[in-house]
């Protein structure tokens, strides 16, 4: 029987309304205690100027697995997951083959189970192919285990379609995810439209295209009462819309990404095509709207959006570089840094939007510390300092848009499936206390 008492940690758990120094006992890989002065024949472990929070949560990541496994594995995208705190990750479908079919969600599990530690979610296409022509086997695809639909990578631009999916999906309460781009008005866009494209002789995807889809898709969530979803939310026009649509009572929810909320279209002005993502890096007067967002509670969640590829692809033309950025080992510590110590958010709400938030949207039993549940828990050591070398990550991608800056906060250790995963920094492999040297040599690629 194994026995793990957390010792003296600051437990923040958001679901709970916790915010205390606690002992947390657990045992057999279920959290039995959450109290003040546990005593306990245990395995101790000192989280003595520490928080202690619950496995985070991220609903938007991409594996590549089936298909890109040069860029991503499923095991590699769990080990830079948990690596960055995150016991649960929602995987979307724009994999090789789509994620459209039962044996593909099929296939995703099973590699999932085959790691051995961290929780996958699949993300099934809202449409076969992402051709957005025809609706997907929504029903098969929710017996395989589907937590929600989403064409990310591609706007559902049929309205018709969108309207259908959203009343399927609320057969199951599931989420319809949109990745809102007008694909017109973006077509051959590289960054966003404004000064910085200007200077910078490159074609803009104005805020507008995103915003266009973002008010049709609320008025489609008003007309079939679906639960809808914006991923990447990146404008403050678009805040504004979800914002509207909330206090009418719409069934809306969104998420921002930690580098929506950290950079700007200035970072351009080098070419560096890391930070060349999908939608682009916006203007100041929007960062300062998410943040306003964020704060009142119009942003539910924070994503990564984790997008790894081959070194060889972003080193290109800034025109030919794909869309996006890895981000599932820097989400955490960026926003830790940039915003809870610059005092936009608090670390409570912060760890909330990275936890509970997405696990309700998502309609999952995650993201919280409770008693008589299997433990999903991280320590952070809010002090340390993690200096972003890229070549040093889980991921097989080093497509990062914060090398060589030096963030604060670290997750040294974490539970998932009650297993006690990392230790001091360290992957334990199978929890056999063999520590897994992953990260070896990647240079490469």
């Amino acid at each position: 029987m194994s026995k793990y008492l957390i010792k003296s940690g600051r437990v923040i758990d958001p679901a709970n309304n916790r915010d205390d120094v606690l002992d947390i006992l657990i045992e057999d890989g279920i959290v039995t205690a959450v109290d003040k002065n546990i005593t306990a024949v245990a395995e101790e472990i000192d989280a003595g100027g520490k928080v202690v929070a619950p496995g985070l949560v991220d609903m938007h990541v991409h594996l590549r697995d089936p298909g890109r496994t040069d860029e991503e594995t499923i095991e590699t995208g769990l080990r830079a997951a948990v690596k960055g705190g995150f016991t649960s990750i929602a995987c979307m479908p724009n994999t090789d083959p789509v994620a459209d079919s039962a044996s593909v969600i099929e296939y995703i599990k099973r590699q999932a189970a085959n790691v051995g530690f961290g929780n996958v979610y699949p993300i099934g296409a809202i449409t076969h192919g992402l051709a957005g022509e025809r609706l997907s086997e929504m029903g098969e695809l929710i017996q395989a285990g589907v937590v929600g639909f989403s064409d990310d990578g591609k706007c559902v631009m049929n309205s018709q379609l969108m309207r259908r999916a959203l009343e399927y999906a609320k057969m199951w309460d599931k989420p319809v995810i949109s990745h809102a781009e007008e694909c017109y008005l973006a077509h051959g866009g590289q960054i966003h439209e404004g000064y910085w494209s200007t200077v910078l002789g490159l074609k803009g995807i104005p805020a507008a295209a995103e915003e266009v889809i973002i008010a049709r898709d609320i008025l489609l969530a008003e007309l079939t009462g679906g639960k809808l979803h914006i991923a990447h939310i990146s404008t403050a026009g678009s805040v504004e819309l979800v914002r509207r649509a909330k206090e009418k009572g719409i069934n809306v929810t969104c998420e921002a990404t930690p580098h929506h909320l950290t950079l700007t279209d200035e970072n351009l002005k080098e070419y560096n095509t890391n930070f060349k993502v999908n939608p682009p890096l916006r203007t100041q007067a929007d960062v300062d709207a998410l943040h306003q967002g964020l704060k009142d509670g119009v942003i539910d969640a924070i994503a990564s959006d984790h997008a790894p590829h081959a070194r060889h692809e972003k080193e290109m033309e800034f025109d030919y570089a794909p869309f996006g950025m890895i981000g599932l080992e820097t989400t955490l510590s960026v926003i830790l840094t940039d915003l809870v110590e610059a005092g936009i958010l608090s670390l409570g709400d912060a760890i909330a939007k990275m936890s509970i938030g997405p696990a309700k949207i998502l309609g999952i039993k995650k993201g919280s510390i409770a008693t008589g549940a299997v433990a999903e828990i991280i320590l952070i050591d809010t002090k340390a300092i993690l200096e972003v070398n890229a070549l040093k990550f889980e991921s097989k991608s080093i497509n990062t848009p914060y090398a060589r800056r030096q963030l604060k906060g670290v997750v040294t250790d974490v539970f998932s499936g009650g297993k006690h995963i990392i230790k001091d920094r360290v992957i334990i492999e199978g929890c056999d206390e063999t520590p897994v040297v992953f990260d070896a040599y990647k240079s490469d690629r």
